[in-house]
């Protein structure tokens, strides 16, 4: 890490809720707007709609030349399509193998409750806690399923002024540790340990840096922050600042858990293909990889993308992930070796 890089992440010290932490002018950067070119050929012009040309009373020639390349664009897309079949509806489920390398497909439980842009999973005993982001609202929210039925039970939101998307989740000592970041890079965060049973806050802590995902084991916690580019190791016996390295991969981690000393976490690479790898918690390296292929259609297309895309969890041999947007479905994998 460069030495302008070292004295950014130094200053990322970690605040109580009684602090005055240093937080960026809320609110989001206006959205590029789209702009639309008309093209004119000695007759009405032509309306570019979704991505396909449509001639509006196209005369002669022009109008001719305006349908073929109509046609053309349409057939090129078809073509791409077929090509991609992850972006329509991933792969074929048949006998659960193939779907995440190394796993085979043992359950599929749809969730009987209102959710929308998920993010986090996590299970223990009769439950799974799911977090989730309704993104027209700027609304987050922890929600509790039964385990066995996929029936809501109970819903906490977890909104802290302009940080309302939380991330991927993890249980420890009777806690859930979630993160609620305001929903763009380079921004802030809040780490709120939530009491498992009571549904109350027992703690805030303030991060001045978005936060996408928090794996907790004890007083330890690692989170990442947007795109898991880099990993914040906290220790919270103390103050001391926290110690952020590299992502050592590629992956866009959002989801993470502690299992011993190794950290496994999920996340996409593309729209359609993701990994679910175990990293070696004292030397931050990765230790096994395990490709995953998507469910669809693919976000922006649809509300599914990679199997390991969004939350993703692990119980003994069991993996747990929760790749669609409401309303959702876990499915839950098999280790295989």
């Amino acid at each position: 890490m460069t030495k302008s890089a070292e004295r950014r992440y130094a200053r990322h010290s970690l605040l109580d809720s009684t602090a005055n932490p240093w937080l960026p002018a809320p609110g989001f950067p206006p959205l590029a707007s789209r702009v639309a070119e008309s093209a004119k050929c000695n007759v009405n012009r032509i309306i570019l709609t979704h991505g396909f040309a449509m001639a509006s009373r196209a005369e002669g020639a022009c109008g001719r030349t305006v349908e073929m390349i109509r046609r053309a664009i349409k057939a090129a897309c078809r073509a791409a399509l077929l090509l991609t079949p992850g972006l329509l509806g991933g792969a074929a489920p048949g006998d659960g193998t193939g779907l995440i390398e190394g796993m085979r497909l043992a359950h599929v439980l749809p969730l009987r409750g209102e959710i929308f842009h998920v993010q986090g999973i996590e299970v223990e005993g009769d439950h799974i806690w799911v977090t989730s982001v309704d993104r027209r609202e700027h609304r987050g929210y922890l929600h509790r399923f039964d385990r066995e039925s996929g029936r809501l039970e109970r819903r906490l939101e977890v909104t802290d002024g302009v940080r309302y998307h939380p991330g991927g989740i993890s249980i420890a000592n009777g806690s859930i540790w979630v993160p609620v970041a305001e929903m763009r890079p380079d921004s802030s965060a809040v780490l709120m340990e939530i009491d498992a049973k009571s549904f109350k806050v027992r703690r805030r802590i303030y991060v001045a840096d978005h936060l996408g995902c928090v794996a907790a084991s004890g007083s330890r916690l690692i989170a990442g922050n947007w795109n898991s580019s880099m990993l914040y190791i906290i220790d919270l016996t103390n103050r001391r600042p926290m110690r952020a390295v590299p992502n050592p991969s590629a992956t866009h981690y959002q989801d993470m858990k502690f299992v011993g000393d190794q950290l496994v976490a999920g996340g996409s690479r593309s729209l359609w293909s993701g990994t679910l790898d175990w990293i070696d918690v004292p030397t931050m390296t990765v230790t096994r990889s395990l490709r995953a292929g998507s469910v669809g259609p693919v976000r922006p297309f649809g509300r599914g993308g990679p199997y390991t895309g969004e939350g993703v969890t692990i119980d003994g041999r069991d993996v747990y992930v929760l790749p669609e947007d409401g309303p959702g479905r876990v499915y839950r994998f098999r280790l295989l070796d």
